[in-house]
């Protein structure tokens, strides 16, 4: 008996996917509710489980293959009929002599292929750029999969190690392409990487995009996670970083200049009574931007728990879109990967975006001594046609100033 394995519900007004990477091949066993395949959505990767336990049979829906909710995308033959008909090929293997030797390798190259067919195209291409054996780097990924972050993070403790056997079979190959350094490699573009290009371009043209800079000094805020960091995760079981911080200065501010927390919709402006934070995460397919939501009511605790919960899940893959959907105002710390200084696109429908940067010691003037802080560039990019010139640099005042001084924070000031 074989049963369908269909497209799944995907999401509001989210009707069609493209098929990422298969995970398991035909022939292969499969589990109940295990993972078969990788699904791409305009905003996430959705795994699609095996309905029942059996062997995956045809594959109907190829890697790259746009599919809508509900299109068949493979087979699964159930029960004893699955496990009948993988035998076939071995007994017809043993009627020759040498089966047993021949069909030991076979496995070992299975195992190799589908080591590399597990990878995801960017994890492929680190692992091919320094030469390294993906069965010897640990995967955090869901199932244990590779991600980018495990692959950067081994070659940077230089714990990842050279495959011993590959090179007798791909020097021979690899060197001429690697001659004369003008090789290429094409890859097509995710879903999720198309629809982020098309919507940053149709911001940078339907909107008037403006960005506004001041700098902030860290010191008081690095005071104050140095002395009680140890007791926070003690108490709330998870580290206190900056984006706490951060967060509830940015409602506060909105509170103070709703327009930066507004949208355009059609010849009206929406004004929202509350603050639905997105903060950009990092994810193994891109930089992804979850929502904590009603954001204006949480504790600085209560928002560092629901970002290292959302930084957990777009780790893992789980990220749903309802995790998405939303949000009125967004942050985006460019400083965890070094940047100095940058002009933030806004995430339409919204109006404003703030970039975070990297804090580095810099000379400052303070009370007519010049002195070294450790100092960070705030960027506030808006849109121009809601928010005007004055109201978005009173709002990033307003963030300077609580930073600087956190006892505003709990005051609200």
């Amino acid at each position: 008996m074989a049963t369908e394995v269909k497209v799944p519900t995907l999401g509001e007004s989210v009707t069609e996917a493209t098929v990422g990477q298969w995970l398991k091949k035909p022939g292969e066993a499969v589990k109940a509710d295990e993972a078969i395949v990788s699904l791409e959505t305009d905003k996430v990767a959705v795994d699609v489980p095996a309905p029942v336990a059996g062997t995956l049979g045809d594959i109907i829906a190829k890697e790259g293959d746009t599919v809508n909710v509900g299109a068949l995308l493979a087979m699964i033959n159930e029960g004893a009929s699955a496990g009948a008909a993988a035998p076939a090929p071995a007994a017809k293997a043993e009627a020759a002599a040498p089966a047993p030797t021949a069909s030991a390798p076979a496995p070992v190259a299975d195992e190799e292929d589908g080591g590399s067919l597990t990878l995801s195209p960017a994890v492929r291409r680190l692992v091919l750029e320094h030469g390294l054996d993906p069965s010897k780097i640990k995967g955090t990924g869901k199932d244990g999969r590779l991600t980018k972050d495990d692959v950067q993070a081994a070659v940077a403790t230089g714990t990842a190690k050279a495959a011993a056997a590959a090179p007798a079979t791909a020097a021979p190959v690899a060197v001429p392409a690697a001659g004369p350094g003008r090789s290429q490699e094409r890859v097509k573009m995710t879903r999720l990487r198309q629809t982020v290009a098309k919507r940053l371009k149709s911001a940078q043209e339907t909107a008037a995009l403006l960005t506004t800079f001041n700098d902030v000094d860290m010191s008081a805020v690095i005071e104050a996670r140095a002395k009680y960091k140890d007791l926070f995760e003690k108490k709330h079981g998870v580290r206190l970083g900056f984006m706490g911080f951060f967060t509830k200065a940015v409602t506060m501010a909105l509170k103070d200049i709703p327009a930066v927390n507004a949208q355009i919709e059609g010849d009206e402006i929406v004004y929202n009574n509350f603050a639905d934070i997105s903060v950009a995460v990092s994810a193994p397919n891109g930089l992804v931007v979850p929502v904590i939501r009603n954001a204006e009511s949480m504790s600085v605790a209560e928002i560092e728990k629901t970002i290292g919960m959302y930084g957990k899940k777009a780790k893992d893959g789980l990220l749903t879109m309802e995790d998405m959907k939303g949000g009125t105002f967004t942050i985006s710390n460019g400083g965890v990967f070094g940047s100095l200084m940058s002009t933030p696109i806004i995430n339409p429908p919204q109006s404003a975006v703030l970039g975070l940067h990297r804090i580095e010691d810099r000379p400052v003037v303070v009370n007519g001594q010049i002195v070294v802080r450790p100092m960070m560039y705030l960027a506030l990019s808006y849109d121009h046609r809601m928010i005007d010139g004055r109201e978005a640099v009173t709002f990033l005042v307003a963030v300077k100033n609580a930073i600087e001084d956190p006892t505003r924070l709990l005051i609200d000031l």
